[in-house]
């Protein structure tokens, strides 16, 4: 049983002492030196990977040798980051920061387009202007390998434990989860999550309750109205809009298999392929709105998922993207933006370019309703 002190133990990010073993971990993991030298070197990797792993190791031991807490880790990060955005955007930006103070906790809840990405560019506009940069809810069922759940609890992620079974150990793990996000916003950090389970693979904003109601568990336990503990959450709800998924015809083949033959089977690494498309993917133009916090005497759970919603309709950045699928004012865009998106659209599998398409224009009848 962990202590009382350290009770959050099997969800919390680490802390700086366990930094450098978890390292040591991740460096020493054959699967991780395979994807390495796989993502770097994939032709040599072939016939060379046996010369080329011990080289990479000592390599990786030599360069984070030094890194022995969560700020170190950050700053690295923040490196790979911006290189992210150079490489892959043509523009980031952000707005909605000048109504909220660097100096308190937020509950930042998010709409979910990409696994890594969306948390990632959050950080970044809150790094931006000297806010904190907030602890990332992730399901255990990205971390079936040790070497990612070391790597993600190493880069401030927290477990949610989507894979317990039975209704005891389930509403035992909600409970869990809900101290934690109570305990991290009452202390010392900010919290990302999604509005719901798994990414908006359709183009549909929308808040599950269910993330609500997990969240008033902590106050219902100690007979906190549910208003007043919604208030205390400084719950801000936040719209990430990608110009251009570089998951779509991915999450379009899902849809498209599940719509013609009732069932999508996933690949075995099918959720760490979309994390490495998503990260190394063109994107275009990427725009972070934040709302405002939640202030609302809200009822029940519904009614505050209703304001979520309403908030990142209202915020989404509409791109050129956005628009042209949705036949809508496209007059006002630059004639080589409609080539360029119909060009994507034309090199896409023919039976899944209806669905891209329907993924890009949905935000605009939100936005626009």
């Amino acid at each position: 049983m962990p202590s009382n002190i350290d009770k959050f133990s099997d969800i919390r990010p680490y802390n700086d002492e366990e930094i450098q073993p978890a390292i040591k971990r991740v460096i020493n993991s054959e699967e991780f030196i395979d994807a390495i030298l796989g993502f770097r070197f994939p032709k040599l990797s072939k016939y060379l990977g046996f010369a080329l792993k011990p080289l990479v190791r000592q390599y990786l031991l030599f360069k984070w040798r030094k890194i022995n807490c969560i700020d170190q880790m950050q700053k690295i990060m923040g490196r790979y980051v911006q290189r992210m955005i150079d490489s892959t955007t043509t523009n980031f930006t952000y707005s909605g920061l000048e109504n909220l103070d660097a100096t308190k906790n937020y509950l930042f809840v998010s709409n979910h387009r990409d696994i890594a990405m969306d948390p990632s560019f959050v950080n970044w506009a809150l790094y931006s202007e000297d806010f904190k940069t907030v602890r990332i809810a992730i399901g255990d069922n990205l971390l079936s390998k040790p070497f990612v759940s070391d790597l993600m609890r190493m880069n401030k992620s927290f477990i949610v434990k989507r894979s317990v079974t039975g209704v005891r150990e389930m509403m035992k793990s909600l409970s869990h989860l809900s101290d934690y996000i109570c305990s991290s916003l009452k202390e010392d950090s900010s919290i990302w999550i999604a509005q719901k389970e798994g990414r908006a693979k359709d183009g549909f904003d929308k808040t599950d309750p269910a993330i609500i109601k997990m969240f008033y568990v902590n106050g219902k336990k100690k007979k906190i109205p549910f208003a007043e503990y919604i208030k205390s959450l400084n719950i801000v709800p936040v719209a990430v809009s990608y110009e251009l998924d570089p998951c779509d015809q991915q999450k379009a083949r899902e849809l498209y298999e599940k719509a013609e033959f009732g069932e999508y089977k996933k690949s075995e690494f099918e959720d760490i392929e979309s994390i490495v498309s998503g990260i190394i993917g063109k994107k275009g133009h990427v725009h972070v709105a934040f709302g405002k916090p939640l202030s609302g005497a809200f009822e029940n759970a519904d009614q505050v998922a209703e304001e979520i919603d309403s908030q990142i309709y209202q915020n989404y950045f509409l791109h050129p993207s956005n628009l042209i699928a949705a036949e809508q004012d496209v007059d006002n865009i630059p004639v080589q933006d409609i080539e360029a998106f119909k060009a994507r659209i034309q090199a896409i599998k023919p039976e899944l370019q209806d669905t891209v398409l329907k993924m890009y224009a949905n935000p605009v009848g939100h936005y626009t309703s």
